[in-house]
């Protein structure tokens, strides 16, 4: 059932798989038109939605230019809670921190709430070759594990996925049919999952904000299912990205206000959780170790830079359900972990430029994205400095001589004015008719999918 995509290739190799599935390409288009109108729908309820999103604004940029403080004050409180901190250097770090602390407690088995950041470190990977069992408990991620596959959609992992996909899919672990109901199919996985909730030794979750003063971490989920990770087994390890911070209480209601609403049109999800340390004497529930690990993998040299408003992401997904692009390719043709136009941006910066930069051309650069983002991050122009970095760094040599050649060609206004009367001429050489396959590469690929429209055979300055 899974589509098979190469992500040793290049984003043209897995963008071709996804359009050649129609149904994947129905399910997304579904999706993401609900999901907008649900948010358009929800930011109705605030007085001011435009005012709301500037104050979102300023409050990550505020926090990440006092970052370092709010990660100790954080770190001090939770560690006076009773919890464990451990900031991880990279993804490396903090797959071997958590597969460590499974090992000494004699951990074979770990129930795992939905956590972008334990995608970004192959936790279930390392886990595994551990000999440890790693299950994934939201039911999107749920259905994208069993299907051998990487979450599409950073809000909903299984957006790629019809009713009648995910039937098959179940069928086939039950060992029988089971009926095309998503009531069915969410009670067959309940079932198989409920054993695994109260039999698992660690559980791990992720965070959608910490909040540095009394060192607690908060998690928004729309299934129970965080907090049985988080409750039940007796150890409990949440994983972080450094950014994903906010200073008090009353920054938090913002965030959680904008988050809900821009993801999936709710005031508030259905579970908001509040996590403060292991469980305390005299609390019935909750972890008897509790460890938190805060990731940079990156992020904290993107401080102070051109790029630094890419930390301000609260993780919503509004960016990928407005982007023409995603609409069409979906998420697997981006990266096995983040997509959309915030993937565009983040794997670039925490990867490298060479090695995914190319994922900044995956956009129309039409704004869509920028006008969603709750927090205002201007992520159009991002793509652009990234596409500008590619040139510099990533572009081959044929590209390098054809971007200084158009340079060359336009940089003064007389050199501007010869290029624009040439192409007049061939506009009426041609009778300006559109042409259907343009013979020379790389424009050859560019008429592959679309028609280019002809030249005109006059030019614009010259027009009365």
């Amino acid at each position: 059932m899974s589509e098979v995509y190469d992500y040793a290739g290049g984003f043209g190799e897995r963008a071709a798989v996804s359009l050649a599935n129609p149904g994947l390409r129905r399910s997304i288009a579904t999706a993401t038109d609900l999901q907008t109108g649900n948010r358009l729908a929800g930011l109705t309820s605030l007085k001011d939605p435009e005012a709301m999103r500037a104050l979102g604004a300023q409050i990550r940029a505020s926090v990440m230019s006092r970052l370092d403080e709010h990660l100790e004050r954080l770190a001090e409180n939770w560690t006076v809670a009773g919890g464990q901190v451990f900031f991880a250097a990279d993804d490396k770090e903090a797959s071997s921190y958590v597969c460590s602390v499974a090992e000494r407690a004699g951990v074979r088995t770990v129930v795992k709430s939905k956590s972008m950041a334990s995608e970004e470190i192959a936790l279930n990977t390392a886990l595994n070759g551990a000999g440890i069992e790693a299950i994934e408990t939201d039911l999107g991620e749920y259905i994208v594990q069993q299907d051998g596959g990487h979450p599409s959609h950073i809000v909903a992992p299984a957006i790629h996925k019809s009713k009648e996909d995910v039937a098959e899919l179940f069928s086939a672990i039950a060992g029988e049919p089971l009926p095309v109901d998503t009531v069915a199919l969410m009670k067959f996985a309940r079932g198989v999952l409920r054993d695994k909730f109260l039999n698992a030794e660690m559980g791990v979750s992720g965070v959608n904000f910490a909040v540095a003063d009394p060192g607690v971490i908060c998690m928004v989920t729309n299934e129970g299912n965080g907090r049985m990770c988080t409750s039940l087994p007796p150890v409990h390890v949440a994983i972080m990205g450094m950014e994903r911070l906010v200073a008090d209480w009353d920054q938090l209601a913002v965030m959680l206000a904008l988050l809900a609403r821009s993801a999936t049109g709710q005031k508030l999800t259905q579970y908001t959780s509040l996590l403060h340390g292991p469980r305390h004497p005299g609390e019935a529930d909750g972890p008897e170790e509790s460890h938190l690990v805060i990731l940079d993998n990156g992020r904290s040299k993107l401080l102070g830079t051109r790029y630094q408003e890419a930390l301000h992401c609260i993780r919503c997904g509004a960016c990928l359900n407005v982007c023409p692009v995603f609409r069409q390719v979906g998420g697997h043709a981006y990266d096995p972990v983040y997509s959309g136009p915030i993937g565009a941006v983040l794997n670039p910066l925490i990867k490298g430029t060479k090695e995914a930069g190319e994922l900044a051309h995956a956009s129309t650069l039409c704004g869509a994205c920028t006008e969603a983002c709750p927090v205002k991050i201007p992520l159009h122009d991002l793509l652009l400095r990234l596409r500008q970095d590619y040139a510099r760094e990533a572009a081959g040599r044929a590209e390098h001589l054809a971007y200084s050649g158009w340079s060359h060609a336009w940089a003064t206004p007389a050199r501007f004015r010869a290029f624009g009367r040439l192409g007049a001429l061939l506009g009426r050489l041609t009778g300006g008719r559109p042409v259907h396959r343009l013979p020379v590469p790389p424009l050859s690929r560019w008429t592959r999918g679309r028609t280019f429209p002809g030249w005109p055979s006059s030019i614009y300055r010259d027009r009365k």
